[in-house]
């Protein structure tokens, strides 16, 4: 299992905003991945602060469960198998490994856990002014919509480069606390 701290700027932008950026970094390599987002029905481990989900980009499957720190976020990732994922996607069957023990120690209920919704994105990656610059078309329920996210070192740095790069496009600056996750289940009713 691998940890990272994640600290990101990002703001929700209109299609025709998502359409600026796309042409303007539209040599850097594009890719799709989907996110499967894992709670229990009564969503007990959002009520904690915390994010599980399984990314499929390609053929390969990585469970990353996110927890709040003061400024960004703890990410805890391991790779799974496509036999993992599927055993429970069908059968309810939690990855054995470090996520597990985890959550185990925090006495959730692995069996309760299962795949609610998710959402599947079209990324640009760039690196950027010392940051990864994410220019993200996102489906999910039948809801499409355009992020833009900038990880960087620190939010105040993250935000000052992101703002700048919009007011050079002139593209309004709104960030968004609202995570990807958050917007699917809302999408979902859950």
């Amino acid at each position: 299992m691998s940890n990272a701290i994640e600290i990101e700027a990002k703001s929700i932008v209109r299609a025709e905003d998502y359409r600026v950026l796309a042409k303007l970094f539209g040599d850097h390599p594009r890719y799709m991945q989907t996110n499967y987002y894992i709670d229990s029905e009564d969503r007990v481990l959002a009520r904690s602060g915390i994010a599980l989900r399984i990314r499929e980009r390609g053929d390969r499957y990585e469970l990353t469960l996110k927890t709040p720190l003061s400024e960004g976020l703890l990410e805890k990732n391991c790779v799974i198998s496509l036999q993992q994922f599927e055993d429970f996607k069908s059968k309810g069957i939690f990855p054995k490994g470090d996520t597990s023990r985890f959550l185990t120690m925090l006495d959730f209920d692995l069996a309760s856990l299962k795949i609610l919704t998710s959402l599947t994105t079209d990324r640009i990656d760039v690196e950027y002014e010392g940051g990864l610059l994410s220019i993200d078309r996102n489906v999910y329920s039948g809801v499409t919509d355009y992020e833009i996210e900038f990880e960087y070192n620190n939010m105040e740095g993250a935000k000052a480069i992101m703002a700048r790069l919009f007011q050079e496009n002139q593209i309004p600056v709104n960030f968004s606390t609202a995570s990807k996750v958050s917007r699917a289940m809302a999408a979902i009713g859950k």
